[in-house]
């Protein structure tokens, strides 16, 4: 124990001086197993665990499902999304911020990445909504919020990393993750209302032209049809998650070209940008692999086990001190660094409760998606800044009654685990 301690001393070390999670974690579990196996053996251990972990054919979406929003974001695609959507309900009072959440649920389906949905709204529809005299705080705070959309709306890359952590289907992960997805977008749409309808802080829209949005559409459509046919494929048994991302990829390809509104240029930043992003993610993987069974040598898992099965502490009560420390560390860390450090432990405890992984993964990624608003590091709120140049305060003031509807979304996926599992169940059937 005297060990583990002082390793985790290290691991926070590391964390405080900015080294990359996947290094901290790697150089700490490798340190922690040179003191219990010895130093050769250590070796033995790092080299299959890291080869093993990054082998997976499971990480082959990663790429794909990245390069695929690379290339419709490079292709111009998703800002006429969001022009299509505001054409359609931006006549509404505070109609624009409910499109813009409508157009971040189509942008989440298609770039799978939180912050890069917040960077596309921030660039695209804060401006459209500053030009319509909404106020900063209540812009910048819509941008913010919808941008989480990409955590839990599939193809969620923070779902495929869960589902490669803990060997949880990723086919039905995606599944389940639709109508939790779909239920936060509805409730940012409600707060939106209530927002615009109490407040001058969401002025009424231009009128509404149906020539102008038939128009805008047609733009959309492949777009649209792309995406049900990713899910779709998956949902059916088609193919793989996989072969589905592989679907997407040549789709989005299909779409940019046909279109001609992507260049060489744009097409090598793509594979670059999606080059860059697939390292950081595999090599959070394989360095969490590493500190996991750095874990299992020390049994402090199996501890932790232990006790789960012999104390008298209800099982909602042991759920409840996980999702609040999640909440917590998401006050500091982002998705990935949270679930690579949690899940080693977190997942064999909700296991030994008898939870769904599919529930319990959905339930985690609302938690770490929550995490995104909440200061001190609220990084979704950071990238709205930067973007916007919306002072932080601001925008945290904004988004607080986002929040609270965020935490009312959660404890219905905490009390009513059909909401997440009524798709999946149905998919096999």
């Amino acid at each position: 124990m005297l060990t583990f301690f002082v390793i985790l001393i290290i691991l926070a070390v590391l964390m405080a001086a900015r080294v990359p999670i996947a290094f901290a974690m790697g150089i700490t579990g490798t340190l922690g197993l040179a003191a219990q196996l010895g130093f050769r053996p250590a070796l033995a251990v790092l080299e299959r665990t890291f080869f093993d972990s990054s082998a997976s054919f499971i990480l082959v979406a990663i790429p794909l499902f990245i390069l695929m929003a690379e290339l419709l974001t490079a292709g111009d695609v998703t800002r006429r999304a969001i022009i299509a959507c505001q054409c359609w309900v931006g006549h509404f009072k505070g109609g624009l911020a409910i499109a813009t959440v409508a157009a971040s649920v189509l942008l989440a389906a298609l770039v799978g990445s939180s912050t890069a949905s917040t960077a596309a709204m921030a660039a695209s529809a804060f401006p459209e909504m500053r030009r319509h005299n909404y106020s900063d705080r209540l812009a910048a705070a819509v941008v913010s919020v919808g941008g989480t959309l990409a955590v839990v709306v599939p193809p969620s890359i923070v779902l495929v990393v869960y589902g490669v952590l803990t060997e949880t289907s990723i086919g039905k992960l995606f599944i389940a993750g639709i109508i939790p997805g779909l239920l936060t977008a509805c409730g940012l749409g409600v707060v939106i209302k209530i927002i615009a309808h109490t407040t001058d802080q969401a002025p009424k829209g231009e009128p509404f032209e149906l020539k102008k949005a038939v128009s805008q559409s047609r733009h959309v459509i492949p777009m649209v049809l792309l995406m049900v046919a990713v899910i779709g494929a998956i949902y059916g048994g088609i193919a793989s998650p996989s072969e589905a991302a592989a679907l997407g990829v040549m789709g989005s390809l299909v779409i940019v070209l046909a279109q001609r509104t992507m260049s060489f240029v744009q097409f090598n930043r793509s594979v670059s940008s999606a080059v860059r992003a697939t390292v950081m993610i595999v090599a959070i993987v394989a360095c969490s692999a590493i500190f996991s069974n750095y874990l299992a040598f020390t049994r402090i898992t199996h501890s932790l086990l232990e006790f789960v099965a012999t104390t008298d502490m209800p099982r909602e009560v042991i759920i409840g001190i996980i999702i609040l420390s999640l909440l917590v560390m998401g006050m500091f860390m982002d998705q990935l660094a949270i679930l690579s450090l949690a899940m080693p432990l977190a997942f064999p405890t909700a296991m030994a409760l008898d939870c769904n992984p599919v529930w319990f993964g959905i339930v985690v990624t609302k938690t770490v998606e929550i995490g995104l608003l909440t200061p001190p590091l609220g990084l979704n709120a950071y990238v709205a800044a930067a973007q916007t140049k919306v002072p932080l305060n601001t925008i945290f003031r904004g988004i607080l009654p986002f929040l609270v509807m965020e935490i009312v979304v959660l404890i219905l996926l905490l009390s009513f685990p059909s909401i997440t599992l009524f798709l999946p169940e149905l998919m096999s059937r």
